[in-house]
């Protein structure tokens, strides 16, 4: 996604008046104007007012749905994300942050936007994954077409959770990431990780099990790839708190289940460089049919 970064006017906008209620979460006009001057700023054309209401009303159902799933991506995730938009664009954040203010966005809205486009696939792919399971004569056929089957790592996974209420975060964030960063060189392997979570206060530890490297999420591979000489990755901020992944051993595999992941990795790949993933649409068209959507 590119802008279009002339320096327009600031957007005045109106007292607050809701124009939609989607379960009980109002849409008010403020938003809309927000969405209308992004739109704006993408040089989209059209009924600028209803894509506004519609995107708005979506994204009000995937963020419920994602709150209720407790599948979000971190704050910190949302901001590198922010950076690296401001740098495709060839400006700096604090640039990026004045032309959305200056066009009547705000830095806000748009990372309320970009938490949604980054969480959502998620949600998308945690249902439907499994669904799109291959047949045996779909799998015998790829790999004919493959002339081999293909090879991925299989790794085992433990994940070490300094668990932050959300009540707290704001007070007590910065010290639990200190807290996982200094425990995680003395991480003792992971047949011994539930008596080292037992030395620390409110420290959980979640056994992963076996996961392929086309499986792993965007935001923890190149963390796994490159782990700490005791095969730990590096702590990152989450929605529960402060986490790091311990790699209990990988090997490299080629059987029929690596060969299947493998295929459909190859195949969301496809989808996401020709256009949406049909799921989304699936997944989102259910939400609406179970909405109240009000228009007062």
């Amino acid at each position: 996604m590119a802008f279009v970064v002339d320096p327009a006017p600031r957007v005045a906008l109106a007292a607050s008046e809701v124009v939609v209620v989607v379960n009980k979460t109002p849409i008010i006009n403020t938003d809309v104007a927000r969405r209308v001057a992004f739109l704006k700023l993408q040089r989209q054309t059209g009924n600028l007012q209803k894509m506004a209401k519609d995107q708005l009303i979506d994204e009000a159902l995937k963020r419920e749905e994602i709150a209720r799933l407790r599948m979000s991506v971190s704050t910190e995730d949302v901001d590198r994300a922010f950076e690296r938009f401001a740098q495709g664009n060839k400006l700096s954040a604090a640039q990026m942050t004045q032309i959305l203010d200056r066009a009547g966005v705000g830095v806000d809205h748009f990372k309320a936007f970009i938490a949604v486009q980054m969480s959502w696939p998620r949600l998308v792919n945690a249902r439907y994954g499994s669904s799109g399971k291959m047949s045996p004569d779909e799998l015998v056929k790829r790999m004919q077409e493959n002339k081999e089957k293909p090879v991925t790592t299989e790794y085992f996974l433990q994940q070490v959770i300094f668990v932050v209420p959300a009540s707290r975060r704001n007070e007590i964030l910065a010290k639990r990431k200190a807290e996982a960063d200094k425990a995680r060189p003395n991480f003792p392997g992971c047949d011994k990780a539930k008596d080292f979570a037992k030395t620390m206060l409110d420290v959980s530890v979640r056994d992963l099990g076996r996961v392929m490297k086309p499986e792993l999420p965007e935001e923890w591979r190149p963390l796994i790839e490159k782990p700490a000489a005791n095969g730990t990755t590096g702590a990152r901020v989450t929605e529960r708190g402060v986490e790091f992944l311990a790699i209990c051993s990988q090997r490299q595999v080629s059987d029929d289940t690596a060969a299947e992941i493998v295929f459909r990795a190859e195949d969301i790949g496809k989808q996401k460089k020709g256009g949406e993933n049909p799921n989304d649409a699936k997944y989102l068209a259910e939400l609406r049919q179970q909405a109240q959507i009000v228009y007062p």
